[in-house]
């Protein structure tokens, strides 16, 4: 008989994993779950529930939680640490700041002011690894490839990295961790710049600005050829009513446009004070004359504009795309372009840059392209310089920063306690995002804390945030940390509030359960709704291992992994061997089932966890038995 592993076992392997995730982009590896900096207190103010003796870390993770913990200790005692050479000896020199590539005079300004700069431009990473040793920070733009090697080479004194501009995929983030190096970037100076450009893009398309221009200066004269479109009364979808987005919209109302959005996050009553609806995104995309793009590049978005996508768009659409250039299928878009389904599309991003010079989409007739554009402006990069200055200086100050996208880790004694808890947040989190539907967004956010401990004992900033991140990273690009979670929430218009609730079980643990309860929205799965309508779903630690025990009324049983199908059926003998009968026939491996139900003989609910998405095919198969009265998949 196998044994059960103990809780601790299993949380120090859920912490080994989450510690060795690898974070070289932004988009698709982001950094380790628990890599957070403090919000509003030091290490010292949080209640450390229990000691850990170091025996009970492998010693992978005792490196790595040494590691990541030295990032806590750089950041407190950075005044400290900065008036320290190599040797460590105590020195009263300024901090030196590396600028590798140009940045804007008034963030020179700003950063001269504080420390040493040197503005050292195209470095070879040989030239940037022999510097970076001297270095307590490096500010870098999209061209400096800041590597495992530079981390290195830098010997622990580099202190903060600053990218300046919002993507950090030129930036280790893992390795940087590893070093105790922050980084940080300037995501809000551009706003106004990309909405420009997104404007100046939707008007020169509509108009043939550069096709004219370019065959009168072939020596043509071609009036007839070149008509164009009105945009007075026309329909502009903005998919993404983020920042961008809405000045976009702001804009085009501006223009006599008729706007509409979509953006699972939005608050609808921003977007009414402008005089734009949030609808669906299948509304969006097939009622639309425009579609101006404002989306992150996620794996929910990779590629979301493709052959299927845009044959539910209305015939003679035109498409503008200054967000990121991988949310669309470029050589679908080549073949809606010659279809007609698309008439015309302007384009700043692409998902290779620079394209190749044979891009079939770049050299199409009907195609406006810019390299990148979007933030091209003195004021922008003016702006970008002064914001990113302004972190990195905080930063060495020993600040913290709400744009940091790595952070230092809560101290290992709390972090081995919440560690499976921490797994679990998160995942209601992604769970209960993915059954909201229609396009009035997510606005409030209940989660509910049962504990047999005193409230005050239970710090639960760090469970909150897993939950947040749960919420909104999987549609966004924002990277959720304990320092940001509450700000990026506000942000969006997300509204999340706690209660803690003391049941009668062992305070030996620090959680009983947790729920997530998301109000005011529609869900793709009826049954998740509870009796006041919240959408509504339950897990807690069993062994170590999140597991899911409630959805909406029904209990369940099923351990967080993999992913989920939820099915909502006829209470009746049969029903596991038949929906377990058609995943087998299309190789889809089930790894648990679990039914609950309210009163025998009514209705249930199936979770079944499998290891692959089923196709389109089978989940047909799986809704049309006659005793299923829905379903949904979750990835998890």
């Amino acid at each position: 008989m196998a044994s059960t592993p103990s809780p601790h076992t299993a949380a120090t392997a859920h912490l080994n994993s989450l510690l060795s995730s690898s974070s070289s982009s932004v988009n698709h590896n982001k950094p380790s779950n628990l890599s957070f900096l403090h919000a509003s207190s030091n290490p010292s103010s949080i209640k450390l529930l229990h000691s850990v003796s170091p025996s009970s870390f492998s010693p992978s993770i005792s490196s790595s939680t040494t590691a990541i913990c030295n990032v806590l200790k750089t950041v407190e005692s950075a005044d400290i640490s900065l008036s320290r050479d190599l040797h460590g000896v105590v020195s009263t020199s300024k901090p030196t700041i590396l600028v590798s590539e140009k940045l804007g005079e008034a963030g020179l300004d700003l950063l001269r002011s504080f420390g040493n700069v040197d503005c050292s431009y195209d470095l070879s990473p040989q030239d940037l690894c022999a510097k970076i040793s001297l270095c307590d920070a490096l500010i870098v733009r999209s061209g400096t490839k800041v590597t495992r090697e530079v981390f290195e080479a830098a010997q622990g004194r580099l202190k903060v990295v600053g990218r300046a501009g919002v993507g950090i995929d030129n930036v280790d983030l893992q390795a940087a961790t590893e070093f105790g190096c922050l980084v940080v970037n300037a995501p809000t100076a551009n706003t106004i710049a990309a909405a420009e450009h997104g404007i100046a893009l939707l008007t020169s398309m509509a108009r043939n600005v550069a096709q004219s221009d370019a065959s009168m200066k072939a020596g043509k004269w071609l009036r007839s050829k070149y008509v164009g479109v009105s945009l007075v009364g026309k329909t502009l979808a903005i998919m993404g009513f983020g920042k961008v987005g809405s000045e976009v919209a702001r804009r085009a109302k501006g223009l006599g446009m008729h706007v509409i959005a979509h953006d699972p996050y939005a608050p609808a009553d921003r977007a009414r004070a402008i005089g734009v609806d949030l609808v669906s995104f299948e509304q969006a995309i097939s009622t639309a004359d425009f579609i101006s793009l404002h989306m992150p590049l996620t794996p929910a978005t990779n590629k979301v504009f493709n052959d299927d996508t845009f044959a539910k768009m209305k015939k003679g659409v035109r498409l503008i795309n200054v967000a990121r250039g991988g949310v669309i299928d470029e050589d679908a878009l080549v073949r809606a372009l010659d279809s007609g389904i698309v008439a015309q599309a302007a384009l700043d991003v692409f998902t290779v840059e620079p394209p190749p010079k044979d891009s079939k989409l770049v050299q199409h007739e009907n195609v406006t392209v810019t390299p990148h554009l979007g933030a091209s402006t003195k004021e922008a990069q003016e702006g970008v310089a002064i914001e990113i200055a302004e972190a990195v200086v905080g930063a060495l100050n020993g600040e913290l920063s709400a744009t940091a996208v790595n952070a230092p880790m809560v101290p290992p004694e709390v972090l081995s306690e919440l560690a499976p808890y921490v797994v679990l947040a998160e995942k209601l989190g992604r769970l209960a995002v993915q059954l909201v539907t229609g396009g009035s967004g997510i606005q409030s956010v209940k989660v509910v804390y049962k504990s047999a401990r005193d409230p005050d004992s239970l710090d639960t900033r760090l469970l909150r945030a897993m939950v947040t991140k749960g919420i909104i990273e999987p549609i966004s690009d924002t990277i959720i940390n304990l320092v940001n979670a509450d700000f990026s929430a506000k942000q969006k218009g997300l509204r999340i509030s706690e209660e803690r609730i003391i049941v009668d079980s062992s305070p030996e643990y620090p959680v009983e359960s947790i729920q997530v309860q998301i109000s005011n929205v529609q869900s793709r799965f009826a049954s998740a709704l509870s009796e006041n309508g919240n959408i509504s779903i339950e897990g807690k630690v069993k062994y170590g291992v999140p597991h899911l025990t409630r959805v909406g009324p029904f209990s369940v049983d099923v351990s967080l992994e993999g992913n989920l199908i939820l099915c909502k059926q006829v209470d009746q003998p049969g029903m596991i061997g038949k929906v377990g009968n058609i995943l087998g026939e299309s190789n889809v491996n089930v790894s648990f089932m679990s039914v609950g139900r309210t009163v025998k003989g009514k209705q249930a609910i199936m979770a079944i966890g499998v290891d692959e998405e089923p196709d389109k095919d089978t989940q047909k198969k799986i809704g049309e038995v006659s005793a299923v009265e829905e379903f949904v998949f979750l990835k998890l």
